[in-house]
């Protein structure tokens, strides 16, 4: 099934120059990249990027260190887009994640790893409302 997907580089993806290592890998799979911005996230769109979260124990480190510096947000589209990119990017925690996955490979820690991908479409759909609208998705 062809579905959208919404992909967040985190501040440490850019800082260490993994964003073409990254894209790469999304890409060597078929999938399309059907719109990318660089913003500087703001505590609102983040908080609201992270409100399953709100409550938990490390939500505003979360929240702190995602709008501590650029990061690209992106629309990924292909054939079941959300399964395949979760499984090219590992688990949340880079020590549990496999060896061959983005934060197996590149991850250092539970906050600093890389990157954020919806994890359904439901998910994705408000995720990507937060920071496109239908006029900047191709």
């Amino acid at each position: 099934m062809l579905e959208r997907t919404f992909i967040l580089f985190k501040p440490d993806s850019i800082a260490r120059g993994l964003v073409g290592e990254i894209l790469s890998r999304f890409e060597k799979k078929s999938l399309k990249i059907v719109a990318m911005k660089l913003v500087r996230m703001d505590k609102n769109q983040a908080g609201k990027l992270y409100s399953i979260h709100l409550g938990k124990k490390f939500y505003d480190e979360l929240i702190t260190y995602v709008t501590s510096g650029t990061v690209i947000v992106m629309v990924i589209e292909g054939i079941n887009a959300i399964r395949l990119i979760r499984k090219i990017i590992g688990a949340t925690d880079p020590l549990e994640a496999e060896m061959g996955s983005i934060r197996g490979d590149y991850g250092s820690d539970i906050t600093y790893n890389l990157i954020h991908a919806s994890d359904s479409l439901e998910t994705a759909e408000r995720e990507i409302k937060i920071f496109f609208n239908t006029d900047n998705v191709a």
